[in-house]
């Protein structure tokens, strides 16, 4: 059997304004992401994914930006590797095939696009919950009734980090 080279991938969706408890959150899993091995996609287009990007780059994480325009964009973007698609909003889809899972932190209508996507691709879904946003009505609220993929709420990076090891996404987990 062939080595793996590919680390874990996982997205993160959604939004969420800086000073409230779902946006330290969002930075707290970038940072966390990286620490566990995993690279975070974001399109790094909210406040809350962008901190999520940044804080992973602090922590020597690995950022794949998969961003809607065809152009680059500037160099400070908070990423290691990016992805102009020139797609617009058909990025979405992108965007939920490019994780082995999906965090979602609150949420507009373009993060319910990119769970649904998600959602019929089978991705893993992690909903942050108590904090606000559209992603605490996701576990009681699953896009259907098919039970594609998983949804493992969390509320703390503790929890994220139970719900990474259960999906099997954590280097060196059981």
């Amino acid at each position: 059997m062939l080595p793996s080279h590919r680390k874990p991938q996982v997205c993160v969706l959604g939004s969420a304004e800086p000073g409230s408890p779902a946006y330290d959150l969002a930075g707290q899993a970038g940072e966390a992401l990286a620490k566990l091995g995993i690279t975070l996609v974001s399109g790094c287009g909210s406040p809350a994914t962008r901190v999520a990007a940044e804080r992973a780059i602090q922590a020597n994480g690995l950022v794949l930006s998969i961003v809607p325009p065809d152009q680059m964009p500037p160099p400070d973007w908070p990423a290691t590797v990016v992805v102009p698609c020139g797609m617009g909003d058909a990025r979405n889809l992108l965007m939920a095939l490019a994780g082995d899972a999906c965090i979602v932190i609150g949420g507009r209508a373009g993060t319910k696009s990119e769970v649904h996507l998600a959602w019929l691709h089978k991705r893993p879904l992690l909903p942050l919950v108590g904090h606000g946003g559209w992603s605490d009505e996701l576990p009681a609220n699953p896009p259907d009734e098919r039970e594609n993929s998983r949804i493992l709420p969390w509320s703390s990076v503790a929890d994220l980090k139970a719900a990474l090891q259960t999906l099997g996404l954590v280097p060196g987990a059981d």
